[in-house]
């Protein structure tokens, strides 16, 4: 490992020279020396390193520069992506100089600071960083973008860091822990508050909780294991380690986000259910808080809602080519039920929205029953069921109907009395919109018929059904073309073409190394033509209509064979539709 010394090359004896950038590309034989005047002339009044100007300019790439960079000084390269920072480096070096000079503090042995730097020449930041922080400093070379990754994760989770070191004081100093950051927790009850003015395990619930909304996380997970206090977030429908809290802490944690959340504080025995809204980074985030009582203690769930909604329509959830005619066309209907199914987290209550806006005109009433209200919608009116106090879907629905609606959207249906009810309401000239929990388009018939609900009724009410998944998308700073073998285009159900391409994404800083970022929705659209409304009515079995169906002529498309066409668009990968839509069908 290379130890480079900050206080040589001044020319006196006994002290080197300073290696150069541009001395080390030419000798490894990456550029010449016309590039390098050409690159050093751009570079002047830039502000750009000399390695930045060269990569932009595209005379090497930032992976040729750090091999030359390894092989001529032997530095190590470390991938920031595929390692764990420990909070408490935030406080070695502070965040002004780590974003001055792009570097990040790696580990501490002893008396050396491993520092990953994308410029290990810069021996200005070497000088800053030593002087700070009194250590030898090891250098070691990262990607750029790994670099203000880290940075932005690191200093994210610097107030974490601190309201943990706070705590632990405060702890130790009062000799009880338990009781000590139970008390913290209940010194505010402001998200908004002066930070300077927090008790501390405020500031580290508020830090996860902006964390969360940050990395576009739906959840937050809080769990207590035997020796420490995992934080994990649900980012791309994956969960991703985010940082530990010390054991003795979890108390503190749990009770603040109770007491935001309005839950007994003293109940530790029974799960508890509650709700409660903050505002940051310019949004409105509600979180649905769930508990859980563990062997080690509350297991906490925090679902984030965006309650602006963002960008809500059809365009957006990931509606492609004959999908989104038979969108257009579904959504016109005067009369009739709708339903989105599919598992929890495949975007139902998304797609719900995209066209509760598509609906949403000046001439219609529309009313939705929902639990939560998940979104706010300006022009419509928005029901909240509330079991506790009698409110439920029936009952809600019931109500609604004595409101002249045009339009009724109902969050989802549990049981068959909403079922039917929302099927009888249909066929008196009302279009309802609605959620229900099975696996594909053609099981949504016959989970209405175990309902309870009569075929004639399913068949003459039901007008189109909807069933999704999510899919990761291929990261598009990282995508690359392959050929697929034979085993991977059999399993999707091609015959084999060695000249075949497929994409993938091979992993990069902007997307945590994984080749994903971001998802879409894969859809398998069924409008009840007159067909198949005979068939449901005469009790045709799912077979039945099965078999109909996989006639071309009749123009269903399956969640399989949607998802096919999204790895043959080079959209997602064969490896997410067998990890997303397979493992369901």
């Amino acid at each position: 490992m290379a130890v480079i010394e900050t206080s040589g090359g001044n020319g006196n004896s006994g002290s080197k020279r300073p290696k150069r950038l541009g001395d080390i590309l030419i000798a490894a034989g990456l550029i010449t020396e016309e590039q390098l005047e050409e690159a050093l002339a751009k570079q002047k009044g830039s502000g750009k390193r000399l390695g930045t100007v060269l990569i932009d300019e595209g005379y090497i790439t930032e992976m040729e520069m750090i091999e030359a960079l390894q092989m001529q000084l032997g530095i190590e390269f470390i991938d920031l992506n595929k390692i764990n920072i420990p909070t408490e480096l935030a406080q070695v070096v502070p965040a002004n100089i780590a974003k001055q000079y792009q570097v990040v503090p790696v580990r501490i042995i002893r008396d050396e600071l491993y520092l990953a730097m994308a410029d290990p020449l810069n021996f200005y930041a070497l000088e800053e960083v030593r002087k700070t922080t009194h250590k030898k400093i090891i250098p070691m070379i990262a990607m750029a973008n790994a670099i203000d990754r880290s940075i932005q994760i690191l200093y994210g989770n610097e107030g974490a860091a601190k309201a943990i070191e706070e705590m632990k004081r405060e702890a130790a100093l009062s000799g009880d822990d338990d009781e000590a950051n139970k008390d913290a927790a209940f010194t505010a009850n402001l998200i908004g508050e002066d930070s300077a003015n927090q008790a501390p395990a405020i500031r580290l619930v508020n830090s996860i909780i902006e964390r969360a909304v940050t990395e576009r996380a739906s959840d937050i997970h809080l769990e207590p294991r035997e020796d420490e206090f995992s934080v994990r977030m649900r980012i791309d429908g994956l969960l991703r380690d985010i940082l530990t809290v010390p054991r003795e802490l979890q108390s503190a944690v749990i009770a603040r986000i109770k007491v935001m959340s309005n839950l007994d504080i003293t109940e530790r025995r029974v799960p508890q259910d509650g709700r409660f809204n903050v505002k940051m980074q310019g949004r409105d985030i509600d979180l649905r808080v769930s508990t859980l009582p563990t062997v080690y203690g509350e297991k906490i769930v925090a679902r984030l809602l965006d309650k602006s909604g963002g960008n809500l329509d059809h365009s957006a959830i990931g509606l492609l080519g004959d999908d989104i005619k038979k969108y257009e066309k579904l959504i016109k209907i005067k009369n009739g039920v709708i339903l989105i199914v599919g598992p929890t987290g495949s975007g139902k209550s998304t797609t719900m929205y995209a066209m509760i806006n598509d609906l949403n005109k000046r001439e219609v009433n529309l009313i939705t029953l929902e639990d939560p209200v998940e979104y706010n919608v300006d022009g419509i009116n928005q029901v909240q069921i509330n079991e506790k106090t009698g409110m439920t879907f029936a009952k809600g629905l019931r109500a609604i109907l004595r409101q002249d609606p045009d339009i009724i959207c109902v969050g989802e249906i549990r049981d068959g009395e909403t079922a039917e009810i929302a099927m009888r309401s249909a066929i008196t000239g009302h279009v309802v919109l609605s959620t229900i929990h099975t696996s594909d388009a053609v099981g949504t018939v016959e989970r209405l018929i175990d309902m309870g609900v009569e075929p004639y009724l399913v068949a003459s009410a039901l007008k189109g059904v909807f069933s999704q998944r999510l899919v990761r998308r291929i990261c598009p700073d990282c995508r690359e073309a392959y050929h697929p073998d034979e085993e991977e285009q059999v399993d999707l159900g091609f015959e084999y073409d060695p000249e075949r391409v497929f994409y993938r994404g091979k992993g990069c800083p902007k997307c945590f190394d994984t080749g994903y970022r971001g998802r879409t929705g894969v859809f398998e659209i069924l409008p009840l033509t007159i067909k198949v409304r005979r068939m449901i009515a005469a009790g045709k079995g799912r077979e039945a209509i099965e078999s109909m169906l996989a006639d071309p002529d009749s123009g269903f498309i399956s969640l399989k064979d949607n998802a096919i066409q999204l790895v043959k668009d080079g959209i997602t990968t064969s490896e997410e539709v067998q990890r997303v839509i397979y493992e369901d069908i």
